[in-house]
């Protein structure tokens, strides 16, 4: 059986499943139902200065599409609206009768060092693992100064980061926000600082609907909304792509992540530790799901690990990022055709509609045998594949690779290239 004892930034877990710092670690008894059913570790909710916040109802809106509930979520919650000794108090317990899990401590406080340093030493006398620094917040708490306010400037980042390193020995990790135009600058930011591993993503600015009726914004608050963080399923793309950013770049190579953003399967886990992330957080999917859903993540990623001949987390952690290249470095000799099969097509004509009004018009619709038949025209296929993507069936139509005998030929080596040529001349 494949080993998924993790130990990220020095902190261990016996398995890479982490519950986020969100509504389903605000407190003792969540955390602990969450451990009893199987995941390796949890962020605590982010803890805060008292007086405790105060927040709104409703809090929460969603996105569904094509009958799936949750494809997207949103919040307007803010940070922990319970006490900060009663926070501290049930760490420390949870810690105790925990010792084999991660438990990390999310904390935000306004950008003074004094204030960092004494929510540093109150969380260090709990026994956690480590903390981690919420620069991602965007709505609420990003007004007053903190959240995605500190983590959209760099050098913000990096002296607080700084003044936590230097009042704590516990581990650091910086939550990265992903509304910004780089994800590269605060995360270097971080790595300056002297984090000892960085988190992202966090929720994504966003309205998921108007209420027509009320006219406002959902989530509506007495008539009223606001925008809020957006997270779950339609969130991943932006996740991944955040997350391999970091882990290719040669000044943040070293750095251990935290793969946050709509993970609700092992395959989704899979997926962001093939492309540099150590341990992965989940909300959404628990929050939709329950906490029983990691023993299905569990037993998926150790078997799939098995049939791949991965004995441990390490032995594929990173192995796609050296294919994750920049568009100028792809191959635009290489080839493929669309090719349908015809046992398992349903004769809907979607990819005919879909390459012939919005792509190449290379998929013809004819009659055989009194049926419609649809039949790629060869000569006409780019390869784009959006009939493959438009095709109900699995499998129906798969794109085949066509030997060119041309050499591999990037932009960097084309001709047309602008930069090639004046380097030429």
């Amino acid at each position: 059986m494949a080993d998924l004892a993790t130990t990220f930034a020095g902190i261990r877990s016996p398995n890479p499943f982490w519950l986020a710092s969100a509504p389903p670690t605000d407190k003792e008894y969540n955390v602990v139902r969450a451990f009893r059913a199987g995941w390796g570790g949890a962020v605590w909710k982010t803890l805060g200065e008292d007086p405790p916040i105060v927040n709104t109802a409703s809090r929460y809106g969603a996105v569904s599409f094509n009958g799936a509930r949750i494809a997207g979520f949103s919040n307007i919650e803010l940070i922990t609206d319970r006490p900060l000794a009663v926070n501290l108090s049930e760490i420390k317990a949870v810690k105790r009768a925990w010792p084999d899990r991660a438990l990390v401590v999310s904390l935000m406080v306004p950008c003074a060092e004094e204030s960092w340093k004494r929510i540093l030493g109150a969380v260090e006398d709990t026994g956690a693992d480590g903390v981690e620094l919420n620069f991602g917040c965007p709505h609420g708490m990003s007004e007053r100064g903190m959240g995605s306010a500190v983590g959209q400037v760099p050098d913000y980042v990096e002296m607080v980061v700084r003044w936590c390193k230097q009042a704590t020995r516990m581990p650091v990790i910086v939550k990265l926000t992903p509304n910004i135009t780089d994800i590269l600058a605060p995360a270097r930011a971080a790595r300056r600082g002297g984090a000892d591993a960085v988190s992202l993503i966090n929720t994504v600015q966003s309205i998921t609907g108007v209420d027509l009726d009320l006219m406002a914004p959902m989530p509506v608050v007495d008539g009223q909304g606001t925008h809020g963080g957006y997270c779950g399923p339609a969130v991943k793309p932006i996740a991944l792509c955040m997350v391999a950013g970091i882990a290719r770049d040669s000044e943040c190579a070293s750095l251990p992540i935290s793969g946050i953003g709509g993970i609700a399967t092992w395959r989704d886990a899979a997926e962001f530790i093939a492309l540099g992330a150590g341990t992965v957080q989940v909300c959404t999917a628990a929050m939709h799901r329950g906490f029983r859903i990691v023993t299905d993540m569990i037993d998926g990623l150790a078997n799939w690990m098995d049939r791949a001949g991965y004995r441990r987390i390490e032995d594929f952690r990173g192995r796609a990022v050296r294919n994750f290249v920049h568009w100028e470095d792809l191959n635009l000799n290489y080839r493929t055709v669309a090719h349908i099969d015809q046992d398992l097509c349903i004769r809907c004509g979607l990819c005919h509609i879909a390459c012939e009004d919005t792509a190449h018009q290379a998929i013809a619709a004819r009659r055989a045998n009194g049926r419609r038949q649809y039949e790629v025209i060869a000569a006409e296929c780019v390869g784009c594949n959006l009939c493959a993507h438009a095709c109900p069936v699995e499998d129906c139509i798969s794109m085949v690779p066509v030997p060119t005998g041309r050499p591999r030929l990037t932009w960097k080596q084309h001709p047309n290239n602008p930069e090639r040529r004046e380097a030429a001349e």
